[in-house]
């Protein structure tokens, strides 16, 4: 069943698709109970309600939400409440011990604890609002997504330029996506024993972020993440993604500027790196550009710049550019920084950055929302009941597996209905 979860893919959106078309019966005390069994939103926090119930107007549903929320904050006990206040308090005053307690709290598979996370998420949300509305609307952290294939010198990178950020008086903190077993669950990231210059600085703070074997793994537990840095006071939040693939096309949808790191030498680099990831790049850095690599690396770049302005771009304003550096040396570094507060400045001051996130927001939501929605179904009594005949008919070649995934569809949607 783990593995079924795991690997349903493009199954789960038309699944999404098909639970969403389904006639809404919601009722008042339906939305009340479920609000306040399941949410871990803050009373008084502004919830936009953008579906329509029947008899119901946008007022009244905005006063049951909060009345439901109210009831959640209520059913917090005693020692829970002092547990998110503790957190909370540690956070704002950006103790590191607090920031590691409560990215492992947003980490957690537990029913209970999950409440509790986004409870204090809310509150941490809040406070980043007040900040920015301080900062005249502009964000208060830059987040930059760091991506390449392995051998790129990643680690070694992020290390220099981590340490330079730290020297201009910038609190950075590095998150590294960690695909996690699929069959164990566990998981191991090398960056922290790598960084060692970088880990023993008090300005920055290094964590791995485990997928839990589920891209959606990748967009919630990161993105969290990022908030609660953000809630620290990390004013730069560096997120790694290892190798090419997936998980990199998740954390484009939760960063500033995607960067991407490509190693001199290796081949052809155009032919073995993915068009989508290019695509998505806000900025290409060739790295290892010293000694007997300084040719290879000036021809890979007059390659990725030349390649750069056949692609489409994804920004109005914005062109990407691809640089050289030593992470050996430090030669470009300096002039690379400068570069992505270029690019910073220049999307703030138009608003782009700013519209960048909120789709960023709604991305994740619905990302979510697909994730929860597998689980539901794939828990569902009748889909239980016919899965293992199903399985072993697509196994055998009896039927397609469009075929199953329809009828495990209908035998959900019909048992939902008559329910």
């Amino acid at each position: 069943m783990t593995h079924f979860c795991h690997t349903m893919g493009r199954f789960g959106f038309s699944l999404l698709c098909h639970l969403t078309s389904l006639p809404p019966v919601i009722t008042a005390s339906t939305l009340s109970r479920t609000w306040s069994r399941r949410s871990g939103v803050l009373a008084g926090s502004h919830v936009p309600c953008q579906g329509s119930f029947p008899g119901q107007t946008w007022q009244h549903r905005t006063v049951i939400t909060q009345a439901a929320l109210s009831q959640h904050i209520q059913d917090l006990s005693e020692p829970e409440k002092r547990l998110l206040n503790k957190l909370y308090d540690g956070l704002i005053h950006r103790q590191r011990a607090s920031l590691a307690e409560s990215i492992t709290l947003v980490e957690t598979q537990h029913p209970r604890k999950k409440e509790l996370a986004q409870v204090l998420l809310q509150r941490v949300l809040a406070h980043r609002r007040d900040q920015e509305k301080l900062n005249g609307g502009k964000p208060v952290a830059f987040r930059v997504g760091l991506s390449g294939p392995p051998g790129a010198g990643k680690s070694s990178f992020i290390e220099v330029v981590g340490k330079m950020l730290t020297g201009r008086g910038h609190k950075v903190s590095v998150l590294a996506v960690d695909p996690s077993s699929c069959t164990t669950g566990g998981s191991l990231m090398g960056d922290k024993t790598r960084m060692t210059e970088l880990s023993r600085d008090m300005n920055a703070f290094i964590r791995p972020s485990p997928t839990s074997g589920t891209l959606g793994g990748v967009t919630r537990t990161t993105n969290e993440a990022i908030v609660l840095c953000e809630g620290a006071g990390y004013d730069i939040v560096l997120v790694e993604t290892v190798g090419v693939g997936q998980s990199e096309f998740a954390v484009a949808d939760m960063v500033d500027m995607f960067v991407l790191l490509i190693p001199p030498a290796g081949g052809d680099e155009l032919q073995g790196i993915k068009r989508g990831i290019i695509e998505m790049a806000d900025l290409v850095v060739v790295t290892k550009s010293d000694g007997d690599l300084v040719v290879p690396a000036r021809r890979i770049q007059a390659e990725y710049t030349s390649a750069l302005k056949l692609l489409r771009k994804k920004s109005k304003i914005w062109k990407p550019k691809v640089v050289r550096v030593s992470s050996q040396t430090g030669e470009g570094i300096a002039e690379l920084w400068a570069k992505m507060e270029s690019y910073r400045d220049t999307m703030s001051a138009s608003g782009e950055l700013q519209g960048r996130r909120r789709a960023q927001q709604k991305v994740w939501m619905w990302s979510l929302i697909q994730e929860n929605v597998l689980c539901h179904f794939q828990n569902h009594p009748a889909v239980r009941e016919a899965l293992p005949q199903l399985e072993g008919k697509v196994t055998r070649g009896d039927i397609s597996p469009g075929l199953a995934a329809d009828l495990l569809l209908k035998a959900f949607s019909s048992s939902s209905s008559s329910s």
